[in-house]
């Protein structure tokens, strides 16, 4: 099994790096630096648990963290995100707005903003998510961390919102997350469950499974279905093959997990669905983030509750 990626260890005075005045530095920036970035990756371990969402943010936008997201910042609305050309933007807006479990909207840029402002301040689209892909007609190109290189006047940014949001109410409610416990990205799987088209978009939901105890399984529906803003309540719950999962050990994106006895897989909308759609539709040019790699926004989980 593929654990997520392992950074280096032995940063000096930790704490101290993530006291940041003014703007960071951005990741072409850093690499203009040689072997900086390299040096000062920094693992989820090493992350303070009391870290602000901006401060992570700068952490990222230096190229010191690049992989998963869930764990950062409990309490905090992380997102997904698309980015497509002008042309393609009300199309994949129409698809948003027919179908909002596997899209939720939380912010829309301006037609060539490299900045969200409403979601968080201070949010640099190119360069705030640990990690991107990009595809030309519907084909992954690259997975770099920082698309500030790829940045036109014409694009458009979709920040979709994020089950791992409400991941931290989960845990609090004593329900384990075992991608967390397991130190792997969460298991997503491109289902049997077509999307309502919309224009020149179409495809099918990709959707995220946690493995829930039987007794924990309405527990998780109700605290999920509380955030209708991040997925809301669980598609399906039970026999993967239902949903189109021939095995379950094998996601298409991110990491397999056990799954214990007494326990159920359930399974989330996830925000990875764009990038499915992505590659059946075929726009000439898309930018998401890497599955799992998510922006992690100043919005509390509870203001997007109701």
């Amino acid at each position: 099994m593929r654990l997520w990626p392992s950074a280096a260890r032995s940063i000096q005075n930790a704490t101290t790096a993530y006291e940041v005045a003014g703007a960071a530095p951005t990741k072409r920036q850093k690499d203009t630096r040689g072997s900086t970035m390299a040096q000062e990756q920094l693992s989820i371990s090493d992350i303070p648990a009391n870290i602000t969402p901006r401060e992570m943010r700068h952490i990222i936008r230096e190229g010191r963290f690049s992989g998963p997201t869930s764990g950062l910042c409990p309490g905090y609305a992380q997102g997904n995100l698309i980015v497509l050309p002008k042309e393609d933007a009300y199309d994949f807006l129409l698809f948003a707005m027919r179908n909002p479990k596997p899209c939720p909207i939380l912010e829309v840029s301006e037609v060539g903003d490299r900045f969200f402002h409403t979601s968080s301040t201070d949010c640099d689209i190119a360069n705030d998510f640990p990690r991107y892909r990009v595809y030309r007609d519907g084909v992954m190109v690259d997975d770099p961390t920082s698309v500030e290189d790829l940045w036109r006047d014409d694009l458009v940014a979709f920040l979709i919102g994020c089950s791992f949001s409400f991941e931290s109410e989960l845990i609090e409610a004593g329900i384990e997350m075992r991608h967390n416990t397991q130190g792997r990205n969460v298991s997503m799987y491109l289902t049997n469950v077509a999307c309502t088209p919309a224009g020149s978009m179409s495809g099918n939901t990709v959707m995220s499974m946690r493995p829930i105890p039987y007794n924990q399984v309405v527990k998780a529906v109700q605290i999920s279905g509380a955030i209708p803003k991040v997925h809301g309540a669980p598609l399906h719950i039970g026999d993967p093959s239902v949903i189109g999962i021939e095995d379950i050990s094998k996601p298409d994106f991110g990491d397999p997990v056990d799954i214990h006895e007494g326990e159920v897989p359930v399974f989330w909308a996830c925000g990875v669905t764009p990038q499915a759609v992505v590659m059946n539709s075929k726009p000439p040019f898309a930018i998401t983030h890497a599955p799992g790699c998510m922006l992690i926004t100043d919005t509390k989980n509870v203001d997007l509750k109701g």
